[in-house]
C-alpha cells in the first residue's frame, strides 16, 4: 500500500468526489484527515466512518470555509491537502456573497493553513471544466479543448474559475506546488446518503427526459476516475498544473440510447426512436494529459450502468 504511514487531508469530505477520494486513499493505506461542515450530522459522516480502514486511519474534523484558521488542526501533520470543499447552494439571492466570496476566501483559508505546515509541499485542488472552456475561443466543430484554455471571469463569473486563479497566485507566492483537477459532469456510483446534483440531473433525465444543459451536450467523466486523478496528482512527482478530466463529450440522446440498450424493458426506445445526432459535436476535450498522469478512463457504458444501479439501490429509480 503506497500510502502507508502518510497522512493526507481531504476538505469537504462528505461530497460526491471527496467521498470516493477518502475511500480510495484509505484503500491505498493512507491515514486521512477529513473535514466536514458538521460532525453532528450523520449524513456528512456515517458513510465515511463505515469505510474499510476508517476505524484505524480516518480522523474527522469540523471546519468552516469562511473562518480563517478553521483548517489548521485538520492539515497539521499532513504531506498533502486535497481541497475539494466549495459552497453549494441551489438558490442564492446574492451570488457574490453566498457563492463567489466563500469559494475564493475558503480556498485561501485552506491554503493559508497549509502554508503553515512544513511537511505540506503540494496541494491538489478540485476545480471544474467550466474554468477551462468558457473563454474567448469559439467552440467550433473539430476544436479540441485542453489545459491551455482558460475561462474568462468576465464571460463566466464562476466560483471555480475565481478560486482556481486565487489558488494559483497564492501557491506561487508561498512556495507550494499546485495540481488542479478540472472534471466535467461527474457520474457513476455513489454511497453518500444525499444525492449529488449531477446524479440528480441524470436521474431526472432518465425519469422525465429533462435536460441538465439547455444545449443537450454533456462532458462526462466517472467519479472514480476523478478521485483517482486527485491521488495520482499527489503521488506522481512529475504532476504539475491542470488536468482536464472528461472521458467523452456526448449528446443526451447518446446517453439515453445507452440506457435503453442496458435496460430495454424500460421502453425508452419509443421516446427516442426518432432522435438522430445529425450535427457533429461542437468540440472535444483532450484526455492526453490526464492519461499521461496514469488515469485509465472508465468506459461510458460502465459509468452509466453503475449510476443507474446506484440510483436503484437507493430506491431513487424503480423498475
Amino acid at each position: 500500500m503506497s500510502g502507508e504511514g502518510k497522512v493526507v487531508c481531504v476538505t469537504g469530505a462528505s461530497g460526491y468526489i471527496a467521498s470516493w477520494l477518502v475511500k480510495l486513499l484509505l484503500d491505498r493505506g493512507y491515514t486521512v484527515h477529513a473535514t466536514v461542515r458538521s460532525l453532528d450530522d450523520p449524513n456528512k459522516t456515517a458513510h465515511l466512518l463505515a469505510l474499510d480502514g476508517a476505524k484505524e486511519r480516518l480522523c474527522l474534523f469540523e471546519a468552516n470555509l469562511t473562518v480563517e484558521g478553521s483548517f489548521d488542526s485538520a492539515v497539521n501533520g499532513s504531506v498533502c491537502v486535497f481541497h475539494t470543499a466549495s459552497p453549494v447552494l441551489l438558490s442564492v439571492d446574492d451570488p457574490q456573497a453566498q457563492l463567489l466570496d466563500p469559494a475564493v476566501k475558503g480556498t485561501l483559508n485552506v491554503l493559508k493553513s497549509s502554508a503553515k505546515v512544513q511537511s505540506i509541499k503540494r496541494v491538489v485542488l478540485t476545480s471544474s471544466i467550466t474554468a477551462v472552456i468558457f473563454g474567448s475561443r469559439l467552440l467550433e466543430s473539430g476544436v479540441v479543448i485542453d489545459e491551455t484554455w482558460f475561462s474568462d471571469p468576465l464571460v463566466c463569473e464562476q466560483k471555480k474559475t475565481l478560486a482556481e486563479d486565487a489558488a494559483a497566485k497564492f501557491t506561487k507566492q508561498n512556495g507550494l506546488e499546485l495540481v488542479v483537477i478540472n472534471p466535467g459532469y461527474v457520474i457513476g456510483p455513489f454511497f453518500q446518503p444525499t444525492l449529488s446534483l449531477a446524479s440528480e440531473g441524470i436521474m431526472s433525465m432518465i425519469k422525465n427526459g429533462n435536460e441538465v444543459f439547455s444545449d443537450g451536450i454533456y462532458r462526462l467523466v466517472d467519479v472514480r476516475d476523478v478521485a483517482t486523478a486527485h491521488i495520482l496528482g499527489f503521488e506522481n512527482t512529475e504532476a504539475d498544473g491542470r488536468y482536464c478530466m472528461v472521458d467523452k463529450v456526448v449528446r443526451s440522446l447518446e446517453i439515453m440510447k445507452i440506457v435503453d440498450n442496458l435496460y430495454p424493458s424500460l421502453g425508452f426506445s419509443e421516446r427516442y426512436k426518432d432522435g438522430k445526432c445529425v450535427e457533429p459535436l461542437p468540440y472535444h476535450v483532450s484526455r492526453a494529459k490526464a492519461e499521461s498522469l496514469g488515469v485509465k478512463f472508465t468506459p461510458l457504458e460502465v459509468s452509466i450502468k453503475d449510476t443507474v444501479e446506484s440510483l436503484r439501490e437507493k430506491n431513487l429509480l424503480r423498475f
